[in-house]
């Protein structure tokens, strides 16, 4: 009976679930209209409705129910009443290889392929494994958290008295299970930061200089220029971004942390804002770029669902308007760190090519940061320099 309940639940969330909302938002607002769900119940409910979605685009002509049973089977690496209830034969087998569970999911459904859960393969950057990056729609995402200098002992300590299981990344990285309920495990103390790991390990591509005068050119919620300030705390940093909004949750977060060394600018990174940045010259700009986002739908797989190809070519487009504007503001010479969430080739190499082509800039180093090896976002990060000014010939001007 539970498993029916369970079942009849998935089929409301499904049913009143608006397509262009993200689930995150959605699902909050559902509890809180059917307060007769316990804590069991959300999660449970929130389990099956996730999992629905990284199915993708695969089996798109079966019952919603049915695709629900797959995911389950896919997506699960331990029984569950849910799945015993409903696939007992397929929940006796859900401990085995993801290549395993693939094929008995062929052998009841022959139409299902693995690259429909995410049919845009032949457009992802060079360096994704497509194979390893299709199944890791399978694998919930973990939640990490890059750790303040100074409290690894205690964060860990407190991780451990919590009962809560983490992996060290190194460099300061902790991975806990997704959906670890940090704020009542550390309810005042501010000894982290939750950032992805490949998110942090763009740290590696900033290399800021003391005294350095850096913009984090589309701020958001202010984890770049964070990461910023811990490797040099000495900066100085214009943070910017067109939502006000965002710029003004920034204050706690970055007193928190210590970085107080900083101004705001609300700017349309399209448009001209040369009254605004009036002789302005960086030594460093950090341009976490709009994008479709797409390696970070491990974590919002009803993405995949709403996605459109076409999507890329707005992108490629609010990129190369965007870093036009900024790379003027460059001291020759500086870097220019140009950093999406974005698996695909349009928003990745070809935004470099544009760079390179059409700025002058020069590149130093880029790289697709394969988050799904370890459970985290794909990202791609490229340092690129703005070039320096040529030293006048010997001789007058005549070369020998």
């Amino acid at each position: 009976m539970k498993a029916i309940n369970q079942l009849k639940t998935f089929q409301r969330i499904l049913g009143e679930y608006p397509a262009d909302t993200p689930l995150g938002k959605f699902l909050p607002g559902f509890y809180r209209q059917n307060k007769q769900m316990g804590s069991t119940d959300r999660r449970v409910a929130g389990r099956l409705i996730y999992n629905y979605f990284r199915l993708g685009r695969a089996l798109p002509d079966i019952p919603p129910e049915d695709r629900l049973m797959v995911a389950e089977f896919l997506c699960n690496t331990q029984s569950n009443s849910f799945l015993q209830h409903f696939k007992p034969d397929w929940a006796a087998c859900v401990g085995f290889s993801i290549d395993e569970k693939i094929a008995l999911v062929k052998a009841t459904y022959p139409d299902f392929k693995l690259e429909d859960v995410f049919p845009w393969t032949q457009h992802l950057s060079a360096g994704i494994d497509k194979d390893a990056f299709l199944k890791s729609f399978f694998v919930q995402p973990d939640l990490f958290i890059r750790v303040n200098k100074g409290f690894e002992a205690q964060i860990k300590a407190e991780l451990t008295k919590a009962g809560v299981t983490f992996k060290d990344e190194g460099n300061n990285c902790l991975a806990l299970p997704n959906g670890t309920r940090l704020e009542t495990i550390f309810p005042k103390q501010h000894w982290f930061e939750v950032q992805d790991l490949s998110s942090q390990q763009t740290a590696n591509y900033l290399k800021p200089q003391k005294w350095d005068s850096w913009w984090d050119a589309c701020a958001a919620s202010g984890g770049k220029s964070l990461l910023l300030h811990s490797l040099q705390p000495d900066i100085k940093l214009v943070v910017s971004d067109i939502r006000e909004s965002i710029l003004a949750n920034l204050d706690e977060r970055f007193q928190n942390a210590g970085l107080r060394k900083y101004q705001k600018k609300v700017m349309n990174l399209t448009e001209n804002n040369e009254q605004l940045l009036y002789n302005y010259e960086f030594d460093g700009i950090i341009l976490d770029a709009p994008c479709s986002g797409s390696g970070t739908w491990g974590r919002t797989p009803e993405m995949i669902s709403q996605f459109d190809l076409h999507k890329t070519d707005f992108f490629k487009r609010l990129q190369q308007a965007i870093v036009t504007n900024v790379a003027k503001h460059l001291k020759p010479g500086k870097p220019l760190i140009y950093i999406t969430c974005s698996a695909f080739k349009a928003e990745n190499e070809d935004a470099v090519t544009y760079i390179t082509k059409q700025l002058g800039l020069q590149l130093e180093e880029m790289k697709v940061l394969t988050g799904y090896e370890n459970k985290a976002d794909t990202m791609f990060v490229a340092r690129l320099t703005a070039k320096a000014p040529q030293p006048p010939l010997a001789n007058g001007g005549v070369l020998e």
